[in-house]
């Protein structure tokens, strides 16, 4: 039998986690760097627990958020956390993204994020359980599948953000541009000042021409523990204008 914990995001916003559907802090480094507005239509692909969309429920939340996720067992987890939670706007699909879902708002969208698994089919060490395998190696899907997904979703400019280690970013650019998503800000993220970076964050506009903001590198700690961005992401997510 499952065991569930709530994790308290806030008051009055819950998230459901288990063995097989947690979070790390990627999920609000993401979600931070979507830099998602109240006027948005989005939806997260391989939502997991429904962390991202539930984080966004902090600061200004999308008028709506699409949370898509092909195991069942990760959509009860997020219906359990909304049960428990004062959210509006997200809408629970179970459904593959490589194929979508019925009524799914293709070229509607504004937002499209994704955590998606890190590691390409057999590379590395894979857990024996499912829910895990699935979500660290591209098992059921990968990041060309997530892109393609990401294209049939957006509208003209809308936005595909998405996070990944420094290895994979070759990867990524490559299966943004053979989606019509043409890569625009790209963030290194690494522990600290002197460590390499051990993740990145990007985001691609759909339709757009080339050109790419590299931004300054972000620092998860500090001398004194957390660095102060990091508290603020932890803290209050994205202030959005």
């Amino acid at each position: 039998m499952t065991e569930y914990s709530f994790e308290k995001l806030t008051d009055k916003i819950y998230v459901c986690a288990s063995s097989d559907h947690r979070f790390g802090t990627d999920a609000f480094l993401l979600t931070d760097f979507s830099g998602y507005r109240m006027k948005d239509k989005a939806c997260d692909l391989g939502t997991g627990c429904g962390i991202i969309p539930l984080i966004m429920q902090k600061s200004r939340p999308p008028q709506i958020t699409y949370a898509v996720d092909i195991q069942e067992s990760a959509i009860e987890q997020l219906r359990l956390g909304l049960e428990k939670s004062e959210t509006t706007g997200i809408v629970p699909v179970c459904a593959d993204l490589k194929e979508l879902w019925d009524g799914a708002p293709l070229g509607q969208l504004d937002l499209v994020t994704c955590n998606p698994p890190y590691k390409a089919a057999n590379a590395g060490f894979e857990s024996t359980i499912d829910a895990q395998r699935i979500a660290r190696h591209e098992i059921m899907c990968n990041i060309d599948d997530v892109c393609a997904a990401g294209e049939k979703l957006l509208k003209f400019g809308g936005r595909l953000c998405i996070c990944n280690r420094p290895e994979r970013l070759s990867d990524v650019i490559f299966a943004m541009k053979n989606h019509n998503i043409e890569p625009k800000r790209l963030r290194m993220v690494s522990k600290g000042p002197e460590d390499a970076p051990w993740l990145f964050l990007i985001e691609g506009k759909k339709g757009s021409k080339p050109f790419m903001t590299i931004e300054p590198q972000l620092h998860i700690r500090s001398e004194s523990g957390f660095s102060d961005e990091l508290k603020r992401i932890y803290a209050t997510g994205k202030e959005n204008t």
